[in-house]
């Protein structure tokens, strides 16, 4: 049984760990509401973001555990603004085909607006990983500070609240006003956020000597 002070450091490292999610992670729900708009009314959209965001999520604490045990030769500081690429490569992509498929608006039935683009796991999980470039940078010096029961407890509390984070942003991508602006501009709004994404993740990384 806990005495009060060992249940009032487990209830303080758990405020800490909402806290340093919140702020880490906030500016994903700007993305992931785009991937909803990206993926509104495909069948198995919300679980496929879910997974992704997962994924990419597991890949950063992974990291970021990994360095903090001494393990950084496997992941050197100077190589997380590459990430930047993923984003950026996604975004280009996504760019693209917009502009090539600039004049089907108009020739597309109202079925075939509502049924989307489709949404990849692996693209979640890419962007997610991509931009946990600061994440892991505030991470490895919290695990550092903490025992190994401490850094334990932070990554329950992390994982549990990635599926808030994506709840929260599918609650804002459906809300009608937000939904009709995502589904009028979310072509034009995707490939712009991703490739802003990406430009910053490399610029403020140092990344290619910029």
């Amino acid at each position: 049984m806990l005495h009060d002070g060992g249940k009032g450091m487990i209830f303080l490292s758990i405020l800490q760990a909402i806290g340093l999610f919140l702020v880490t992670n906030i500016d994903d729900i700007i993305v992931l509401s785009l991937f909803f708009a990206r993926g509104a009314g495909q069948r198995g959209a919300t679980r496929r973001i879910l997974i992704g965001q997962y994924l990419g999520f597991a890949g950063i604490l992974g990291a970021a555990v990994l360095v903090a045990l001494g393990a950084g030769i496997f992941l050197p500081p100077e190589f997380i603004p590459y990430f930047g690429l993923i984003p950026l490569g996604l975004g280009l992509w996504a760019a693209w085909q917009a502009w090539r498929n600039r004049g089907d608006d108009d020739n597309d039935d109202d079925e075939a607006k509502i049924a989307g683009k489709k949404v990849a796991v692996w693209a979640v999980a890419g962007v997610t990983f991509a931009n946990g470039g600061d994440n892991i940078g505030v991470y490895v010096p919290v695990f550092l500070s903490v025992g190994p029961g401490a850094v334990l407890a932070y990554c329950v509390v992390f994982l549990a609240l990635v599926a808030v984070l994506v709840m929260i942003a599918k609650f804002i991508a459906t809300r009608r006003p937000i939904a009709e602006i995502l589904e009028r501009w979310e072509h034009v709004l995707f490939p712009l956020v991703l490739i802003g994404l990406g430009i910053f993740i490399l610029v403020s990384g140092g990344a290619f000597g910029l």
